[in-house]
């Protein structure tokens, strides 16, 4: 069982097939999946400076623009402990230029949440709370509370200093593919990053 089905439980099941299906990670296959994100957006350019560095790390970039071709690729890894650890690796191609969003995901079995580590090597940790739509099948999942990560050390962060993330994923019926929409806000600069797209899976070609 993933360790999504195991952090949704019963809910995992209201979730659209196709979406069942790619959080399902059966038999230690993966998922990827390649599609364009029509717009990329967000944050005040004095921001930048700050996503640029973030680039050295694969978790954040300073460029935006819009039809943004994008791969994500899901790897199934073992922890120290044995634990079932989930890869993102999420690809933007600006031209020739490529830029990452990446992080390492687990379950905390006793609270049933996952653990998400931002970034290579790992700068920042959220909680993750999943929820599902029964109307249509999508997934909300949502960051909650956040810590730096500073090699060994967490530090929790200030809620003004944390950047938290919405995300919507649904299944498109009438287009045969995953549409996906993130927002990154913080308490006083508002959106500090978003993106929005569809994504076909490779897994089916």
């Amino acid at each position: 069982m993933s360790i999504y089905k195991n952090a949704l439980g019963d809910q995992f099941y209201l979730l659209h097939p196709m979406l069942q299906k790619r959080y399902s990670f059966s038999n230690q296959q993966g998922f990827c999946g390649t599609g364009v994100m029509k717009k990329i957006s967000g944050g005040p350019r004095w921001l930048y400076p700050i996503f640029y560095l973030g680039t050295k790390a694969k978790l954040l970039f300073p460029e935006r623009g819009t039809n943004i071709p994008f791969q994500i690729r899901n790897t199934l890894r073992s922890g120290a402990g044995g634990n079932e650890q989930v890869h993102w690796q999420r690809t933007f191609s600006f031209g020739q230029k490529k830029r990452y969003f990446n992080a390492l995901m687990t379950l905390n079995e006793e609270r049933l949440i996952i653990e998400d580590y931002l970034g290579e090597p790992a700068l920042l940790y959220s909680d993750l709370a999943f929820q599902v739509n029964q109307d249509d099948g999508s997934m909300t999942i949502q960051s909650l509370n956040q810590r730096m990560v500073l090699g060994r050390k967490e530090i929790p962060l200030p809620r003004f200093f944390q950047g938290l993330a919405t995300v919507t994923e649904r299944y498109l019926e009438d287009r045969k593919s995953f549409y996906i929409h993130v927002t990154v806000k913080n308490p006083i600069i508002g959106t500090v990053f978003s993106y929005e797209g569809e994504f076909t899976s490779e897994n089916e070609s």
